[in-house]
């Protein structure tokens, strides 16, 4: 018989061994901790929880906040906007309030500040009514057919069953046909909440049925704010011109902006601040202020030093499209500037009073020019083979561009006889013409076109020399539309009145201006007004017409004939021009037979 044993002599288990079932015990207590220490991002762990954390959507939470308070809390709702915005966020505090629910409120709202009893399932997915379904990997027909299978059941826990369907334009077209019938007649019990990127992919007839919200971008100042407030709790320091960095490159998206933040913080060591330098080198931006200098030196026509800018920062790193996308930035920000004023900007005051200062020296046509042709510079770029080559070239021309003379300013100048000189002063065009050779140039263009200085001044004293000008011109195009449309009201030198006759074309009043403006040399103002305007051209020669035309009917003798031949008719009335009767000339003396 064996010994009995007690068992506080052999233990059941070594704590210190693990077997089958896992790791000992204390091996396993520190698993769970190392766990539940896990670093969690930024974005998810800032995720809005209740409305009021939803940043630059107010509009659209006022609209659901007066809907949930009548009632009128519509059966399907589409949301749309760019990545990181905040769309399925949004769809999970939708569900969440649907099935709102606590000791004290009973039906749905928006106030989600204290924890309600579905809350918590559903923000951690687990809820049996709430369903979400990723349409960028479940496509097809079958699958929007199995996930509609339950709608026609009710809620087993909650107010409602909420279906999410994330990428909702992914699905495919059977599949929005199968989702087409439950939309058209859908149960009292069902919410259907969509979201989407693409929203022009979505067919109407969904769209339709669903009440649409479109989320905003967040803009650059109140992403800033965001981003500060992380940045306090997380206890992480970082330069205020380095936020607005990573706010401006967001552009709008909420989760890249605070991915980015994440990524900012751990490039300085712990208690140190990231500075704006540090950020931009990571972002792989330009030095914003040597980005302005190169803009700069290009309004001036300074190609040379301009290029040389472009190369400095080219060799610590700037990216050749990051560049231009800064000059259009610049160009964009010195045009609002000379616009508005510098407090329209959302930089640093240095920075905005720079550009302010450069839309202040130079016209808005120059600046118009100017963006156009960075615009295409832009894209010159991006498909170069070399885009450094590329950046160059484009300077060089924008350069050029931008210390010529605008077309109105040239023509001013020709007219005058003054040389195209710069458009702006100190300018050379980055190594234009010296200013020896322009007096040079200007003989040579004076003697290239004597004519046009010596052609006088086009005056028209009346309307009818303005057609004889457009018939003289031979624009036949012209011609016609202003005999046949245009009643005269009034005239005086630079100014016209008439009244449209019917079916005048639409830019009649524009295509006369321009061209008396080309052909006169001054500016011209003519105006359509509702009525008073005497006769067209045309319904000026149609009246005469008729006149003649009843002249001749009334006369005795074409009575007789039409009276002496029935059926006949005028087919045509044409005005004969009597010849001229001279002398006859003296007949030659005649040859005497007798003569030889």
């Amino acid at each position: 018989m064996a010994a009995m044993v007690d068992d506080e002599e052999i233990p059941e288990r070594d704590p210190n061994t693990g077997d089958m079932f896992g790791p000992a015990s204390q091996p396993a207590a520190a698993s769970q901790d190392a766990e539940s220490s896990a670093y969690t991002v930024i974005a998810r762990k800032y995720r809005p929880r209740r409305f009021e954390d939803l940043y630059g959507q107010e509009a659209m939470v006022r609209t659901l906040r007066n809907a949930f308070a009548s009632g009128r809390i519509a059966h399907a709702f589409m949301l749309t906007g760019v990545r990181g915005v905040g769309k399925t966020t949004t769809a999970r505090l939708l569900a969440r309030a649907l099935n709102y629910e606590t000791a004290t409120v009973h039906e749905p709202s928006l106030d989600l500040a204290e924890e309600g009893i579905h809350c918590r399932a559903i923000i951690e997915g687990r809820h049996m009514d709430v369903l979400e379904l990723d349409a960028a990997s479940r496509t097809g027909v079958n699958d929007i057919r199995e996930l509609l299978d339950g709608v026609r059941y009710a809620p087993v826990e909650a107010r409602y069953k909420v279906y999410i369907i994330d990428e909702v334009h992914m699905l495919s077209t059977g599949a929005f046909n199968a989702l087409l019938k439950t939309l058209e007649e859908p149960p009292p019990h069902a919410k259907f909440i969509f979201a989407t990127t693409e929203i022009r992919k979505v067919p109407v007839t969904i769209l339709s049925r669903t009440q649409r919200f479109d989320l905003r971008r967040v803009e650059p100042e109140m992403l800033v704010k965001n981003l500060e407030m992380i940045c306090e709790n997380e206890g992480a320091r970082v330069e205020a011109e380095g936020l607005m960095l990573i706010a401006r490159a967001a552009e709008g998206s909420v989760r890249d902006g605070q991915s980015m933040l994440d990524q900012a913080i751990v490039q300085a060591e712990p208690g140190q601040t990231v500075t704006a330098a540090t950020i931009r080198d990571m972002l792989g931006l330009a030095d914003r202020a040597q980005t302005i200098t190169l803009f700069e030196q290009l309004m001036r026509g300074q190609a040379g030093e301009a290029i040389e800018t472009f190369r400095t920062l080219y060799g610590y790193g700037a990216n050749p499209d990051q560049v231009m996308l800064d000059l259009l930035d610049h160009i964009h920000g010195a045009s609002v500037a000379k616009t508005i004023g510098p407090q329209a900007l959302v930089m640093p005051k240095e920075q905005a009073q720079r550009l302010a200062a450069v839309g202040a020296a130079v016209s808005a046509g120059i600046l118009s020019r100017i963006w156009q042709l960075a615009m295409k510079a832009y894209d010159e770029v991006r498909r170069a083979p070399d885009a450094a080559a590329a950046v160059d070239m484009a300077l060089i021309r924008l350069a050029y561009a931008a210390d010529l003379p605008g077309p109105e300013e040239a023509l001013k100048k020709l007219q005058s006889g003054e040389p195209l000189g710069p458009a702006s002063p100190g300018g050379g065009g980055g190594g234009g013409v010296p200013a020896s050779q322009g007096a040079g140039a200007t003989a040579v263009a004076r003697q290239v076109m004597p004519q046009a200085q010596a052609q006088p001044a086009v005056t028209l004293q009346s309307f009818e020399d303005v057609l004889k000008l457009i018939d003289q011109k031979r624009d036949i195009t012209l011609k016609l539309d202003v005999e046949r449309f245009v009643r005269p009201i009034s005239f005086r030198p630079g100014a016209i009145e008439y009244e449209p006759a019917p079916g005048t074309p639409r830019d009649l009043a524009q295509r006369l201006v321009a061209r008396l403006r080309e052909w006169t040399g001054e500016r011209w103002l003519i105006s359509a007004q509702g009525g008073g305007g005497a006769e067209s051209l045309w319904e000026k020669q149609k009246r005469e017409q008729r006149e003649v035309r009843d002249k001749i009917e009334q006369d005795p003798f074409v009575q007789s004939v039409m009276q002496a031949f029935p059926g006949a008719e005028i087919v045509g009335i044409r005005t004969t021009v009597q010849p001229q009767v001279t002398e006859a000339a003296e007949p030659p003396p005649e040859a005497d037979d007798d003569e030889e």
